[in-house]
């Protein structure tokens, strides 16, 4: 039995996405914890699980309903996880996959797809799609490409192997050619089980082609339906959101004392003078531009040279640079009243990009401190956000 000081010091070792799968994951099999489909979106909206007693060990029986449950990619939808609910399973890889799909500009796909599509069929295989992910996570080409190549070969082994008619054996002498990482957290464990991802990318046999324009779609339905989750959230049913609640939603995932956050709020009820409201396509439209932020921090330093503060004018044509559409001016008035600290026309850069950038990763990049007093202080300011 561990000690408490060892268990201390395990947990502190532990990256902030692993704490937060381990704490989200409500289900296991053969020692492995996964996630389900409804873990997955509150582990992304909410600050705490659901309650439970503990988690559920799923039979290989139960494994085997879930496969047959899990539709094709053709049949995806921005319904899809919430429709599987807990009628799926999601790998703790697949986690950091799919969190690093929801960060990502719809060009960049399209451009990793191109330069790898060798043959240009809108078609890739799963040694391409291996090369694509590495882009999604954020590394370069060629950096670490082993390291990377093995980590996509724990979502993807099984049903590459079972495309290019390999069986796996059973027993011992299987296990020695299994180079799955047996940890004590039970994240990336030893095992043999298609999860949802995999059958829904390469079908239940494992042997269908990962075609651009199926997967495109999967991206933007997933960003899609985690939008709608928090726009709902505020929306209660209707068609728009409060300017309030918009500044809300961006400021949720920051490090603001509580009075720097009732500031940006109040700073937004004294300057608006009419109530028109944020629709669900104005949200997402913005939510899409954060994806691009790295463009617009690029486009902004072509305007300001010296990241000076920054006009509306100037605002909407960098943003017009990098996503390609513009922002509708009421939602530009809204982010000035919000950031704009003096009233006098111009954005903070510095403080817009940082606290979006914060936003944008859902509070990981700055959540260096997880323990502790910090951890706490951090906790009873989001539990005064959510009630304000």
């Amino acid at each position: 039995m561990l000690l408490k000081d060892e268990v201390a010091d395990k947990a502190i070792k532990l990256t902030a996405r692993e704490r937060r799968f381990i704490k989200f994951a409500s289900v296991e099999f053969d020692g492995q914890i996964y996630m389900t489909p409804q873990d997955f979106l509150e582990s992304v909206v909410e600050q705490e699980p659901r309650p439970r007693l503990k988690r559920k060990t799923l039979s290989p029986e139960e494994v085997q309903k879930l496969k047959d449950v899990t539709p094709q990619l053709k049949h995806g939808s921005s319904q899809l996880f919430r429709s599987l609910r807990d009628k799926g399973i999601i790998s703790y890889t697949e986690y950091l996959f799919l969190l690093s799909v929801l960060t990502k500009p719809h060009s960049g796909f399209r451009i990793a797809f191109n330069m790898f599509d060798t043959d240009g069929n809108s078609r890739v295989d799963k040694d391409e799609f291996l090369v694509v992910s590495s882009q999604l996570s954020g590394k370069t080409l060629f950096f670490k490409f082993e390291q990377i190549r093995t980590t996509m070969e724990k979502i993807f082994s099984f049903a590459w192997k079972g495309k290019r008619g390999i069986e796996s054996k059973e027993g011992e002498e299987a296990e020695e050619h299994d180079d799955y990482v047996d940890d004590e957290q039970g994240l990336q464990r030893k095992h043999k089980v298609d999860t949802t991802l995999q059958i829904h990318f390469f079908g239940k046999k494992g042997n269908q082609d990962l075609q651009y324009d199926g997967f495109y779609n999967f991206m933007k339905n997933l960003q899609t339906e985690v939008l709608e989750l928090e726009f709902c959230e505020f929306s209660k049913g209707c068609e728009c959101i409060t300017e309030v609640d918009f500044a809300k939603i961006l400021l949720r995932y920051t490090y603001l004392d509580t009075d720097e956050y009732d500031n940006y709020l109040d700073r937004l009820l004294d300057r608006e003078a009419k109530e028109k409201g944020v629709s669900f396509d104005e949200f997402r439209q913005f939510c899409q531009f954060l994806n691009n932020l790295d463009d617009f921090s690029i486009a902004m330093r072509m305007y300001t040279l010296a990241d000076q503060p920054i006009s509306k004018d100037e605002f909407g044509r960098a943003v017009k640079i990098c996503t390609g559409s513009e922002l509708n001016s009421h939602l530009i008035d809204t982010v000035f009243a919000i950031f704009d600290e003096d009233g006098d026309g111009l954005l903070s850069y510095k403080e817009f990009i940082a606290i979006m950038k914060d936003r944008l990763h859902r509070g990981f990049k700055s959540n260096v401190k997880s323990e502790g007093w910090e951890a706490f202080k951090h906790c009873l300011k989001q539990e005064m956000k959510q009630q304000s």
